[in-house]
């Protein structure tokens, strides 16, 4: 995998953890970035959030200096706020602004933000040009294939991006309507990147080293995005770039009780375990007694009882 130039941004290569929702928190980025990871990027941030001063979103947007570079992606449909919002937070230690035109939940869609841009052109643009004009840092866009079936305009979207200034944009080859469901759709990657001359990171279908290759060698894109996959499965980036064996079972507990530790360290025990809970699941999917774990797993309030919880799977197998 080859180093990636993003603006004035240089990655040691270019495989790349996709924004997640309730995933892509700080721990979980430390742990895939200690695997190779060459971009991080956080958990969107709601523009008009920040703009109120809402105090969860100040913690979403707490940055580890060992996870550096890290991009922070922020979501909204009003031009103005979210220029005004960029500016304001560009002092933070992130390496690279992303916009997010990809979110396909209702409730964000529902607001006219997120996938929604896609049907939505003429504002995109107006959103995209003050962004880059906002800040000095690199700006990024995150886009979907279209809106449905009906609407495929990435290629449309992405020679836009461009003309605005963005540093590079990655492409999910579904369709909002699609959701997360069947297969994403390779070519349309393939599109833009034919279509424009700025980075273009491929999001799709990649679980492995063939899946990364395959991606790289039938659309030409410059850096891949990995999301879904690496949920419970932080070692997929040495696993892409080192081919290295899937770790042991010792290897998995050890890093979910470390996991555990930095939810504990940078989120406390009460709300840690909890979001502790799904990553668990992930890790253990599969796993010998792994069934037995999902008689406690929503039960866990506690590291003990998260160690408890382990050793049923662990240790008695």
């Amino acid at each position: 995998m080859k180093e990636l130039v993003i603006g004035n941004v240089t990655l040691k290569n270019n495989l790349i953890l996709a924004p997640m929702a309730g995933v892509s928190d700080l721990p979980f980025r430390l742990l895939c970035k200690e695997q190779g990871a060459g971009l991080v990027c956080m958990e969107m941030v709601s523009a008009k959030a920040i703009y109120y001063n809402n105090q969860n979103t100040e913690e979403l947007m707490a940055i580890h200096p060992d996870e550096h570079p890290v991009s922070l992606q922020l979501f909204g449909s009003d031009p103005d706020i979210l220029s005004e919002m960029a500016k304001k937070i560009e002092e933070k230690p992130f390496s690279i602004l992303d916009f997010n035109m990809g979110c396909p939940m209702p409730k964000i869609v529902n607001n006219r933000e997120g996938s929604y841009l896609m049907k939505e052109p003429k504002l995109a643009r107006e959103i995209l040009t003050k962004l880059v004009k906002a800040v000095n840092k690199p700006v990024t866009v995150k886009i979907r294939k279209g809106f449905d079936d009906n609407q495929v305009n990435a290629v449309e979207i992405a020679k836009i991006a461009e003309d605005c200034g963005i540093a590079a944009i990655a492409v999910h080859g579904r369709t909002r309507e699609q959701y997360y469901s069947g297969h994403a759709d390779w070519d349309i990657i393939r599109q833009v990147k034919e279509a424009v001359s700025i980075p273009v990171i491929g999001n799709g279908d990649v679980k492995d080293f063939a899946s990364a290759s395959a991606l790289v060698e039938q659309t030409g894109c410059d850096a891949i995005m990995i999301g879904r996959a690496a949920q419970g499965n932080p070692w997929i980036f040495s696993e892409i770039l080192y081919q290295k064996k899937r770790p042991s079972g010792q290897e998995i507990l050890d890093t979910i009780i470390r996991h555990g530790k930095l939810q504990l360290e940078y989120k406390g025990e009460y709300i840690g375990i909890r979001e502790m809970r799904k990553h668990v699941s992930w890790y253990t999917t599969g796993l010998p007694n792994s069934a037995k774990l999902r008689q406690h797993i929503n039960e866990m309030e506690t590291f003990e009882q998260l160690n408890e919880a382990l050793r049923l799977i662990f240790l008695e197998s």
